[in-house]
């Protein structure tokens, strides 16, 4: 059999989607997502969203879990008042991913967030976010680049232990960390561009940027290698 680790990664589930003939609600995931986690050595699985009770056997059946960007956390699940900036709230991907990311953390399987899945990784842990920051969305619907610079003594560090230039494309970021959660890389103007859990019962990684958009595969090799 292939030994390749199987990485699931959490999925959209969007109104209106058109291909071909259908106009249909689809659950659906850019193709760089998926495509990263084979790059990397992984077998790709989708997790569209599903009743929160069954994450943790869905979580059960994967070697790793990776939970993708999208649209702003609920401000809710953090006790804010919503900012006008703030874009209208999934809740039913929310409360999905907070319980996939949950069930990662109680069973030690690696876990993978990336932008909305940082942010929702530090919320989970009783985190709050900063829910308008400017600078790192420059374009709407363009991903821009800007550099990042590790934390020295880090998992992120072992990964990439020199700066680097990232693709980006957000405008919120994490606030007061989660519990025991640590930076491990930042932006030039202080925003945490990466987060983990040093103590956690697993690998566990959060990146605010995109790597499914760049080249740089260290990151998702770090995932699949534990996940091996």
């Amino acid at each position: 059999m292939d030994g390749r680790p199987l990485i699931g990664v959490s999925t959209y589930l969007e109104a209106g989607t058109r291909w071909g003939v259908w106009e249909l609600e689809a659950a659906l995931l850019p193709a760089a997502y998926p495509r990263l986690v084979q790059r990397a050595g992984g077998l790709a699985c989708m997790l569209p969203p599903d009743d929160p009770s069954l994450a943790a056997a869905a979580v059960a059946r994967l070697d790793g879990l990776v939970v993708a960007g999208g649209p702003d956390v609920d401000p809710v699940r953090y006790g804010a008042d919503r900012d006008p900036r703030t874009g209208p709230p999934a809740p039913a991907r929310d409360v999905w991913e907070l319980a996939l990311i949950h069930a990662a953390l109680a069973s030690g399987t690696p876990l993978l967030g990336i932008c909305r899945g940082m942010q929702l990784l530090n919320v989970a842990l009783g985190g709050t976010l900063v829910q308008h920051l400017e600078g790192h969305a420059e374009v709407v619907g363009t991903f821009g680049t800007h550099p990042v610079k590790p934390v020295p003594g880090t998992l992120y560090a072992s990964l990439a232990p020199e700066g680097v230039s990232v693709p980006t494309y957000h405008h919120q970021s994490v606030s007061r960390l989660g519990r025991d959660l640590v930076p491990s890389a930042y932006a030039e103007d202080g925003t945490v561009e990466a987060l983990e859990l040093p103590a956690g019962p697993g690998w566990v990684l959060g990146v605010q940027w995109h790597p499914e958009m760049g080249e740089d595969l260290r990151v998702m090799e770090g995932l699949v290698r534990a996940a091996g």
